[in-house]
């Protein structure tokens, strides 16, 4: 399809990805819509994703060269996939996120822009813009170079976006000591506690990189021609619209998978760069309606040991049905870090199930769950928000906190694990909020809200719906910029 009429050429977009699957799946989201709407679509990662994707169910490998690897993935769409090193391998790959962001900032440039050198010089469609994501923002300086205008997907709230750019440009107070009682008002958004807000602007953040990071992008924002988000804006209105004269973002999602929003299963383009446990839809398939809580803290978060005991014995003492993803560490720093109580899984037999992964999609979906226990990932809210399911939020770090504020008292489909004064979620505060989200005086209303904010999700993206204005503006602009 072409999307300018008259036989010239497509507009080509790039799109480059942070390797992990909260930031790949928003990106192949975005180049779906992109290419359903008559554009042509590149995406760009790391070659640390490379074998994942192409052991996933839904993408294959089609041609393979000593320099690269191309890939199309194929749902009636035509989407590119190109991989550029990070230089890991010539790092020494020393333990750290800090070290691997510091990698991947020195030596990703040079090799994402002979990748564009490369395609241009193939004869091929040049490259019309370029999209990075926040982790990737000196993406924005390689498209400088080669003359390109660049967009950033934003693939956190639109609330996180407001409060990073007021941090990072010192337009309001934040705090500058741990001081659990300092509260902080910002427009467009709930009053917020030390507690509520991501932990990269706290004092007490470990890593070193993410600020830096963050603050570089968010002081040099005039070298990005958009901001698109994955979030919608009858979720977030009053967060988008504090932001329409400092510096707009335009909500373009839910970036989630398409069965959530009503589509057939098989139109989706994400990807699980685990194996999901099929057999936990067969166990669900047995249990009553409403009746299971799905429990999954994400692909990064490792609980400690203690923390794993005290969440297993409250959900057993809940005696209500439960699915738990329980991830293994792959690196855990302590021997019992992120296992299981010993005896747990002979002892739940009947009541719970414990998978290593599963398919997130069709749990959620699935009629017997009745609530999900959530890290409150961006990418999770947003699945849970479009499904309809009430929320107990467990966050860890980073827009997490702010999420399940966001959730508590913004969307209002959920509450929030309380941890003690020594930072434990114990098993009896396990145990209330189960029983608050089943049976407690505002249960009804937040499978009630659950089920306006789903309905306002599929709204948004259908045709004239306000994601797919947005996307249409970001398209429009594209064509008369490529043709001047």
């Amino acid at each position: 399809m072409d999307v300018r009429g008259g036989g010239k050429e497509e507009i080509h977009v790039l799109l480059v990805a942070f390797a992990s699957q909260g930031h790949l799946n928003p990106i192949l989201r975005l180049g779906k819509c992109l290419a359903l709407k008559g554009l042509s679509v590149t995406i760009a990662t790391t070659e640390v994703a490379r074998e994942r994707l192409i052991s996933s169910n839904n993408i294959s490998s089609s041609t393979t060269t000593t320099d690269a690897v191309s890939i199309t993935v194929d749902f009636n769409t035509c989407i590119h996939l190109e991989f550029f090193s990070d230089g890991w391998n010539l790092y020494g790959q020393s333990s750290g996120l800090d070290n691997y962001m510091d990698c991947i900032g020195k030596f990703g440039p040079k090799n994402l822009s002979i990748l564009i050198d490369n395609w241009s010089q193939g004869g091929r469609r040049k490259f019309s813009c370029i999209i990075n994501n926040p982790f990737v923002p000196w993406v924005a300086d390689v498209a400088a170079e080669h003359g390109l205008p660049c967009a950033m997907l934003w693939i956190q709230p639109c609330s996180l976006y407001a409060i990073y750019y007021r941090f990072y440009n010192n337009l309001n107070t934040f705090p500058m000591s741990e001081d659990p009682n300092m509260s902080i008002n910002l427009p467009g958004l709930p009053l917020l506690r030390y507690e509520d807000l991501p932990s990269f602007v706290l004092p007490t953040n470990p890593f070193g990189s993410f600020p830096k990071l963050l603050s570089d992008m968010f002081k040099s924002m005039e070298k990005l021609k958009w901001v698109l988000g994955t979030s919608f804006y009858e979720l977030e209105k009053d967060a988008v619209e504090s932001m329409a004269e400092l510096c707009p973002i335009r909500p373009i999602g839910p970036l989630v998978p398409s069965i959530l929003l009503g589509d057939e299963e098989s139109n989706d383009i994400g990807v699980d760069m685990w194996k999901p446990d099929e057999t936990c839809i067969n166990w669900l398939d047995k249990k009553p309606n409403s009746s299971v809580i799905y429990v999954s803290l994400g692909s990064i978060t490792i609980l400690s040991a203690k923390q794993m005991k005290e969440l297993a014995f409250g959900l057993k003492k809940s005696k209500r049905s439960f699915l738990w993803v329980v991830k293994p560490s792959e690196s855990p720093t302590t021997e019992n870090e992120g296992k299981l109580p010993t005896g747990f899984i002979e002892d739940v037999e009947g009541q719970g199930l414990v998978v290593r992964w599963c398919p997130q999609t069709k749990v959620l979906i699935h009629p017997a769950i009745s609530c999900f226990i959530t890290h409150c990932g961006w990418n999770s809210t947003l699945e849970v928000v479009a499904s309809g399911v009430p929320v107990i939020g467990f966050p860890q770090w980073s827009d997490q906190p702010t999420n399940a504020k966001l959730i508590t008292d913004v969307f209002q489909t959920g509450i929030r694990f309380r941890p003690d004064h020594d930072g434990l979620v114990n098993e009896e505060e396990v145990e209330r909020c189960i029983t608050e989200i089943f049976d407690g005086p505002k249960a009804e209303e937040y499978r009630r809200r659950g089920l306006e904010l789903k309905e306002a999700a599929r709204k948004a993206v259908m045709d004239g719906g306000s994601s797919d204005r947005y996307i249409q503006m970001f398209i429009d602009e594209l064509i008369a910029q490529d043709s001047n």
